[in-house]
């Protein structure tokens, strides 16, 4: 089942889709590329938020709103989780996570890595039980230095690029760099629009081995396959 782990998709919730209309367009595109299921991962940045249960409540109303006549049906909800001091301290941050699982995609800032990053991802994990996706990963190699880039690779965390990675050479590398050395990984779109940041999995599905591919949608479910960089 091809799966968009990142995707802006829901109206009103962020600097994604800008009303109902684009949402919908959003997915027609996506069923005509193939992909049969999409987890809409609005921005959560925890300063910004009156409360948690605000945020939930108006996820849901987004979702809500393109349900009913969405393209793709099988839309999960989540959230792209921004790294701040003191995250893995919300109560009730599991809520978070995609819905029906114990995964949640956090998002690191775009500056140099510091420990306290690690301190948070690893609160995240055990103190809360929750499998961390690190979002479009590949986005870091501009902001981090070789070793600190090394530190993050050592967290123990599923790692998601975004579609247009194989168009970077450097970013390729690293793709085929974390898979030979046993990394999980997986894909999306990080749509938000229909023009500039559009659903591109024609790219992807062009691009990358099927079995790749199918080891990044099979996460979601028993039976995971492993790959390797030869895959690519």
């Amino acid at each position: 089942m091809l799966t968009d782990y990142h995707c802006h998709i829901l109206p009103f919730m962020d600097d994604g889709a800008e009303d109902v209309e684009t949402a919908l367009e959003m997915t027609e595109i996506m069923k005509e590329q193939g992909v049969e299921r999409i987890i809409a991962t609005p921005h959560f940045y925890a300063h910004e938020e009156r409360s948690l249960t605000d945020y939930l409540l108006r996820r849901e109303d987004a979702l809500e709103s393109i349900w009913d006549t969405s393209a793709v049906p099988d839309i999960v909800l989540g959230a792209e989780v921004a790294i701040e001091h003191g995250i893995s301290k919300i109560h009730g941050i599991e809520q978070l996570a995609f819905e029906g699982s114990d995964m949640i995609l956090l998002e690191l800032p775009f500056r140099d890595y510091e420990d306290w990053m690690s301190e948070e991802i690893n609160a995240i994990s055990s103190e809360h039980g929750l499998k961390v996706i690190l979002a479009h990963v590949h986005r870091y190699l501009q902001y981090y230095s070789p070793e600190n880039f090394e530190k993050l690779l050592k967290t123990d965390a599923v790692f998601q690029f975004n579609n247009d990675a194989f168009l970077v050479p450097e970013e390729k590398e690293l793709l085929e760099r974390m898979l030979a050395g046993g990394k999980r990984v997986v894909f999306g779109s990080d749509a938000h629009n229909t023009e500039g940041r559009r659903p591109n999995w024609d790219m992807l599905t062009e691009k990358c081995d099927p079995a790749v591919l199918r080891a990044s949608d099979e996460l979601l479910e028993p039976g995971r396959l492993i790959v390797t960089a030869q895959n690519i």
